[in-house]
């Protein structure tokens, strides 16, 4: 089954945005329409359908953020019917409520064709074997892939997350050809299978499917080098549907949108205002065809910059670039601002440590301090203080260049650290406040 939307996927830019426009003004009266707390806010602000006359009247229409969902938890911003609804999922609500998103029936064929039209992008066919290593649950990831594989033929195997030798096991009998995880589980099983004997890369996966945490182009590197396998990024969040909302084409030179039914901007995150495309800022995605729970001008919190020339795949919808942190992930540290994927791409390029760190924050004397606990790849090193306080002074330099800061590095035995099946934690914040 093939899922090149052509018609879609290649439509000029202007018939693009003619769409989009189309659907923004019918959502803008669908919400004021359906939805008590968008009929408050759009009445605020004075904006009504009629007034959307161009794309970027899209500006007059205020922000969502996460702290609206959860402020009308579980169900105030749903716009039907709770019999319409016919699958909720929610985030793991760790900092508070849940947010709570729910799916009309149309609501879950747009997501299977969303997904599907990105996994074929990336690579994906009716004759691969995929192993989907996320956790099933009110965590959208697993169902929003499953699904979408199953609408382009291939077929899906639900191993969910942990048992990682289980998970071995079943890639090496049934010849798996596909791997959908986060990209920190995906090099841990590659670890654990070199630890019972089985080299990753006589497997048969071919292909990995990621997302759900960051990415940087070294990790990335050094997952296809232990798995020899093609690595492909995707994006999506529960509150603007789950993955799908946009993926790495072949080209990886950014993730497709699917723009007939997202809308990106990118705004300062300080000020709010809309920047020039081109420029770098947090990504605000509008949900253009939802039914059950459509957000406008959501902020993702996500820092990235979006592309609209044509991809060499002959793709015509914008790309974003991989999000290099979140505006609410970012560290502050004795005034610097440090993204956590910085430190990642400077470990991963020395090959004497290993891509597991951990980020340790306090405080002392009224001031941050700052360390950062790094895996060597060889724990013979540790015997040899000469080659360890070599090594140290290089990383320490290294870090000191990119970040700007001085943090104390700590080399610690491998595999000592902690392993994560769903998403990385790198920080712990000891910090008085």
């Amino acid at each position: 089954m093939h899922f090149f939307q052509r018609d879609i996927e290649t439509m000029p830019r202007r018939e693009i945005e003619a769409i989009q426009l189309e659907r923004l003004r019918h959502l803008v009266d669908y919400v004021d329409r359906n939805v008590p707390f968008y009929h408050k806010r759009l009445a605020e602000a004075g904006v009504t359908a009629d007034k959307i006359k161009t794309l970027s009247d899209i500006q007059y229409i205020p922000y969502t953020t996460k702290a609206d969902i959860r402020d009308t938890y579980p169900f105030g911003l749903f716009a039907v019917d709770r019999k319409k609804i016919v699958r909720i999922h929610a985030s793991s609500g760790t900092t508070g409520k849940p947010t709570v998103v729910g799916y009309t029936k149309r609501d879950l064929e747009t997501w299977s064709e969303c997904v599907a039209r990105l996994t074929m992008a990336a690579g994906a066919t009716e004759d691969d074997i995929v192993q989907i290593c996320f956790g099933y649950g009110l965590f959208t990831g697993a169902l929003g892939l499953h699904y979408g594989l199953e609408k382009i033929g291939a077929t899906v195997v639900p191993s969910s997350s942990g048992n990682t030798e289980k998970q071995i096991m079943l890639m090496k009998d049934f010849g798996t050809s596909a791997l959908v995880s986060t990209p920190s589980y995906a090099y841990y099983i590659s670890e654990v299978a070199r630890d019972i004997g089985i080299d990753p890369r006589t497997l048969n996966v071919r292909l990995g499917l990621f997302g759900s945490e960051g990415c940087t182009v070294e990790l990335r590197e050094k997952i296809e080098q232990a798995w020899n396998l093609f690595a492909t990024d995707n994006y999506g969040m529960s509150e603007l549907m789950g993955p799908g909302v946009s993926g790495e084409c072949r080209e990886r030179c950014g993730m497709h949108f699917a723009e007939d039914h997202f809308l990106p901007e990118i705004i300062d995150p300080e000020s709010g205002a809309v920047l020039p495309r081109g420029e770098q800022g947090e990504l605000v995605v509008t949900t253009l065809t939802k039914e059950g729970i459509p957000l406008l001008r959501y902020r993702t919190k996500d820092i990235t910059r979006i592309h609209y020339d044509t991809c060499a795949c002959g793709r015509t919808h914008a790309r974003m670039e991989k999000p290099t942190g979140r505006s609410d992930d970012m560290l502050k540290i004795k005034g610097v601002n440090v993204f956590p994927s910085q430190i990642e791409s400077v470990l991963i390029a020395i090959p004497q440590v290993g891509a597991n760190y951990q980020i340790v924050l306090g405080t002392k004397n009224y001031m941050d301090t700052f360390e950062i606990n790094i895996e060597v790849t060889d724990a013979a090193l540790l015997d040899h203080f000469g080659e360890l306080e070599k090594l140290q002074k290089l990383v320490h330099h290294k870090l000191q260049t990119v970040l700007g800061l001085d943090a104390k590095i700590n080399l610690v035995q491998p595999r000592s650290l902690e392993r994560f099946q769903g998403k990385a934690k790198r920080v712990i914040d000891n910090r008085v406040r």
